[in-house]
Formats: C-alpha cells, sequence, structure tokens
C-alpha cells in the first residue's frame, strides 16, 4: 500500500512513463498529470482558476456583435509529420473554422482521449506544440477534460478542440452567398497537408520532402476583411480538399462553378506523389489554406491582400461562379477540354486530421 501511495505523489516520468488508467480516476494521479504536463504548457489566467469551466470577460464589440463557436475532432495517423502534428493541427483547424466565419477567435477548450500504455514523453511534445501553436496565435486554452481508454480501445491519443470567436455586426461569410459573376479565389497550393501525412504514414521517400501547410488563418483573413471588399464566403479545404469545398459552396448557393486546372498552383512534390499514388490533388486534404468567393468588382484588391501575407504568398484566381440549374462543378483542363469535379466518394486518405 505504502508504495501504490508513493508512486501517486511521485512526479511524472515525462522521459520513461507511460498512461495508465489511473491517469483517468480523478484522482491524485489524474491531478498530477493535469499539472505537471497540461497546466504547465497550457498556462493562463483563466485555466488557473481551477474550475470545471472557465470564467470569461465578456467580448467587446464596436457597435455590437455575435459569438461564433466551431468544435472539432482530430484522430490524425501518424501523429508526428513533416511540418506539424496533432497537437498544433488540433489549434489550428478549430481557429480557422471559427476564423472563416468572419470571426476573431477569443478562446479555446480541449479534450483528450488518451490510451493507456502511451508514452508520456510523446504527450508532453503534443501537448507542448499545442502551446506553442496557441500561444502564437493568441488564442489561448481556458479550459480542457481528460479520458483514459484501456490499450488497444484508441490509438495513443485523441484530441477535440472547441474554439470561440467574437464576429462584429455587418460580417456575414456564409456558403449560400455565392452569386453568378463571382469570382474564386485560392490562397496558395493544395494537396500539401494530406499528402505529407501519406508519405510519413507509408514511409514514401521522395527527393524533396512534402511538409503539412498546418497554420492558422486568422490574420489572414483579418487582413482580407480589412480590405472592405464584398467577401460573400471564406473556407478552409481541409477533408476532402478543395473538390469537396467548392461543392459544398455550388450546393448551398444553388450556383456552378467552372474551375481553371492550370491556374491551381500544385507544388511539385505533392503532383508527383499524387501521381505515383494515384490521388486527385483536388481531393487532398489541406491545413494551412482558404477559398474565397468574391465579388468580381473587389477581386483584385482581394488577390492582392491574399498575396501579401505570409500565407497567400501563392495566392491565384483559380475560377468563376456560374448560373447552374444543376449547381455542377466543372473545370477546364490544361488539354483544353473540360470536365466534372464532383464530391469526393468514399475516404481517399483517411486520418488526415
Amino acid at each position: 500500500m505504502t508504495k501504490v501511495r508513493e508512486a501517486y505523489v511521485r512526479p511524472l516520468d515525462l522521459k520513461h512513463g507511460r498512461v495508465d488508467l489511473t491517469h483517468g480516476s480523478g484522482g491524485r494521479a489524474m491531478v498530477r498529470l493535469i499539472e505537471e504536463l497540461f497546466a504547465r504548457h497550457f498556462d493562463n489566467e483563466y485555466l488557473r482558476q481551477g474550475n470545471d469551466g472557465a470564467v470569461l470577460p465578456a467580448p467587446t464589440f464596436a457597435g455590437g456583435g455575435r459569438l461564433v463557436m466551431a468544435t472539432d475532432a482530430h484522430v490524425v495517423s501518424p501523429l508526428f509529420f513533416p511540418g506539424g502534428d496533432i497537437g498544433c493541427l488540433s489549434v489550428h483547424g478549430t481557429i480557422n473554422d471559427v476564423a472563416v466565419m468572419g470571426a476573431t477567435p477569443l478562446w479555446l477548450s480541449a479534450s483528450f482521449i488518451l490510451e493507456e500504455g502511451f508514452p508520456l514523453r510523446d504527450l508532453d511534445r503534443i501537448v507542448a506544440s499545442m502551446a506553442r501553436a496557441s500561444r502564437e496565435a493568441g488564442v489561448p486554452v481556458v479550459t480542457g477534460d481528460t479520458k483514459v481508454v484501456e490499450s488497444g480501445k484508441a490509438d495513443g491519443v485523441f484530441i477535440s478542440t472547441t474554439g470561440v470567436g467574437a464576429l462584429p455586426e455587418g460580417v456575414v461569410l456564409s456558403g449560400d452567398r455565392a452569386r453568378p459573376g463571382d469570382v474564386v479565389l485560392l490562397s496558395g497550393s493544395i494537396g500539401d497537408h494530406g499528402m505529407a501525412i501519406m508519405a510519413t504514414r507509408e514511409n514514401l521517400g521522395f527527393a524533396a520532402p512534402i511538409v503539412s501547410d498546418t497554420a492558422a488563418l486568422h490574420g489572414l483573413v483579418a487582413a482580407l476583411l480589412a480590405t472592405g471588399a464584398d467577401i460573400r464566403c471564406l473556407r478552409d479545404p481541409t477533408r476532402g480538399g478543395l473538390a469537396t469545398t467548392v461543392n459544398e459552396i455550388a450546393r448551398q448557393s444553388g450556383v456552378g462553378v467552372m474551375l481553371d486546372e492550370a491556374a491551381i498552383p500544385v507544388n511539385g512534390e505533392v503532383a508527383a506523389a499524387c501521381e505515383f499514388l494515384g490521388l486527385d490533388p483536388l481531393y487532398v486534404a489541406n491545413e494551412g489554406k482558404l477559398v474565397a468567393i468574391v465579388a468580381a468588382t473587389d477581386a483584385g484588391r482581394v488577390l492582392a491582400s491574399l498575396r501579401s501575407h505570409p500565407l497567400g504568398a501563392r495566392a491565384a484566381k483559380i475560377g468563376e461562379v456560374i448560373a447552374d440549374d444543376h449547381h455542377f462543378v466543372q473545370m477546364t483542363t490544361g488539354l483544353g477540354g473540360r470536365r466534372i469535379v464532383d464530391w469526393l466518394t468514399g475516404d481517399q486518405l483517411p486520418r488526415i486530421c
């Protein structure tokens, strides 16, 4: 009994220790995990309150405003990949879901499902990455939860994050606002995240490494909104890629979209990997790009704003919205033909976010 008690009070062994069921029991071992790992990395005045929820200040808006809330779950495999890991990905993904609504992200919550036996050093690395991404974005993690399941009942660690943001009055970005004549803009190259995951998972060696594009987009979105342009809709093309995102907008707005294949930026190593694996980069996930539907009269200045930001340096006009009762997304090909860009059927790349 004495040895058990000593095990509970000893500091975490972050180098050799592993998650066990006591870390999710609600007892002293769980308190140790929270205090010595999670709270150490996420430390801020709201988290320090130490309650079941965080009491937060009322957001202040110029001329009134609203709240935006988004949530996401992250089950990526592998957990670590070139350019990121499940930790920073879980922060970036939820921040981006809030940001493309036109809101300023304010706070995050994080929920962890840990598998018994998961190395504490890997958990520490993941939480440190989350904390770094959170600090860099200026969006603190203010509350959270931890559960531990038996070995074999999960895959190391799953993370769910929820974000809350402030949306000023007058800002309305929605997938049902696209109109014929609008322009489709893309902030950069497609397929980087999904192919970074795939190359790591399958141990594929390419001359140039493929690096995930995971990034927080709220700074880029703020710059676009500051132009005062008539922006109809913003979306981050994650699961299902660019093709699925544009199809979603076409369906919501009851329009068609005509894309230009030659205008869509794809990094050479991503294109080569997709060709080797028989994949279409249009359907490969991205975690640091956005699609903007913009009134034609304002497209030039929005494109200039995108290109002036580090996350939009390779931005391009990739198509236009057209009238189409069938709501088809079509694409002019590099050979001068035309093809339908349909919805993703099935799961081209599982477990990519």
